[in-house]
């Protein structure tokens, strides 16, 4: 078993967002181990699927996922998980779900925690959020593996879509972020906001890519600050 547990936020001391429609807090992997119950709660299971995915996801083979491993690794039947999910399709988007309510709710409260119309803001802002979705894929490398699509190759072609989304949405924070300090610091801080946001967009990208084709061993935090040194000067 990978020394990481499967679906984590970061920092430690915030709250998982990911809650199913019922309600249910996530189970740790103690618990599923130590429970004594022979039936999960409403919503539970649900809950353990996605965790069981996200822990498959972790293995460096790098293989498919098939619907028979998952329910074999659950030992459930295959017919189990179709009553909680439609398809295996629907199973990822369960976790790209987890990966956008975690990474939205973190940096929105980065946005909100560092206030100012100065230059220096807007790139401590963008610094803080490319280091927050670093600590999230160092945590949650099965994650990693989803939000750079190689875990999405030959699933539905919506899931890669969902995922570019997802950083084209990073993107557009980044680019908010450094477009509000450089406001009164620049002549064209649309311009400069937006070529400083794709170079770190894509510096992210290419670090949590290392970090799945080394079989997670490269870690994407590596020479971070001086990195982001570097960018955001």
């Amino acid at each position: 078993m990978n020394q990481h547990s499967p679906l984590h936020t970061m920092p430690d001391d915030q709250t998982s967002p990911f809650e199913d429609d019922q309600d249910d807090t996530l189970p740790s992997p103690l618990m599923e181990a130590t429970s004594g119950r022979k039936r999960p709660k409403p919503g539970e299971r649900r809950i353990q699927i996605l965790q069981a995915l996200a822990s498959m996801l972790e293995l460096p083979a790098g293989e498919r996922i098939t619907t028979a491993a998952l329910a074999a690794r659950l030992q459930v039947s295959e017919a189990a998980l179709y009553r909680h999910f439609a398809s295996k399709a629907q199973m990822f988007e369960g976790l790209i779900e987890f990966i956008e309510q975690s990474v939205f709710t973190l940096a929105n409260q980065i946005v909100e925690r560092e206030q100012g119309e100065d230059p220096a803001t807007g790139a401590r802002q963008s610094a803080r959020i490319i280091a927050m979705l670093v600590q999230f894929a160092e945590k949650n490398p099965g994650m990693s593996r989803v939000m750079v699509g190689d875990a999405l190759v030959f699933e539905n072609e919506r899931l890669q879509q969902r995922m570019n989304q997802f950083f084209d949405k990073i993107e557009a924070t980044l680019k908010q972020c450094l477009r509000t300090g450089a406001l009164s610091a620049s002549q064209t801080p649309m311009a400069d906001a937006q070529v400083r946001a794709s170079v770190l967009t894509a510096f992210l990208v290419g670090r949590l890519q290392r970090f799945v084709r080394s079989g997670f061993k490269r870690l994407p935090s590596e020479h971070l600050e001086a990195s982001l040194a570097a960018m955001l000067g």
